[in-house]
């Protein structure tokens, strides 16, 4: 577990810094930086869906998984949920909805991440926290950016990140053989449309209740575990 300790350590010395750094920026200069971090999450949501999509064998995996995922996020009102638990947080020179888009892209761009998948399993199965440390550096530096204009609040994301691959660690000798590059790239997709929508929601473009769809990244772990997988392809045989 020492490279996940590593990297959230690394998230809360960065959001440490970054929210004290917050202080002394003016009003004008954080709505700048703020467009900056709106504009980036769209141009790495792009990025990440593009990259992944030409390579998917499944082109409406991700369709489905965005509609069942955003239906279980709605019955469950995560976006509600977070956003009672962000007020206790926010503070009170940051816009409500400006912080909890702040920790959307915070806790997405911690745990969505191939490194934050492979490293927990990296670690527990081979004893290698090579990619965990390699992680801790991007996110803590990624971490000051956001504190910086969002606020301590992004501290927050850093016990989600614990938990998120403290689970894959402990359950690593079970899930290793699910974790597949095809798996990885269905996840990315989803995970570049959820940056992609919180960039949208920084930016005040559109309202986007992306926490509602968080459930969607589940969908393609569910439909690569073997069974499942052969129920869909035998649907699949027989609808062709």
């Amino acid at each position: 577990m020492i490279g996940t300790i590593v990297n959230v350590g690394a998230i809360i010395i960065g959001s440490s810094t970054g929210a004290l750094l917050n202080k002394g920026i003016k009003e004008k200069y954080k709505s700048t930086i703020t467009q900056a971090l709106g504009l980036a999450a769209i141009s790495l949501g792009i990025t990440w869906i593009v990259s992944n999509i030409s390579q998917s064998s499944e082109p409406l995996l991700f369709i489905i998984s965005l509609v069942l995922g955003g239906f279980i996020g709605a019955v469950l009102d995560i976006e509600g949920k977070v956003n009672g638990l962000g007020e206790k947080f926010r503070k009170s020179n940051v816009k409500e909805n400006s912080f909890i888009e702040g920790l959307i892209t915070a806790v997405l761009l911690f745990c969505v991440g191939t490194m934050s998948i492979l490293g927990p399993l990296e670690s527990a199965l081979k004893g290698n926290n090579t990619l965990l440390f390699t992680n801790a550096l991007l996110d803590g530096i990624t971490s000051l950016i956001l504190a910086s204009t969002f606020g301590i609040g992004i501290i927050i994301s850093a016990l989600v990140l614990f938990i998120w691959q403290g689970t894959i660690y402990f359950t690593a000798q079970f899930i290793s053989p699910f974790v597949t590059p095809t798996m990885l790239g269905e996840v990315s997709i989803i995970g570049g449309i959820l940056i992609f929508s919180t960039g949208i929601n920084i930016l005040e473009i559109k309202k986007i209740k992306t926490l509602n769809l968080l459930p969607a990244l589940i969908i393609p772990i569910l439909y690569y575990i073997p069974f499942i997988n052969e129920i869909f392809n035998s649907l699949k045989e027989s609808i062709y």
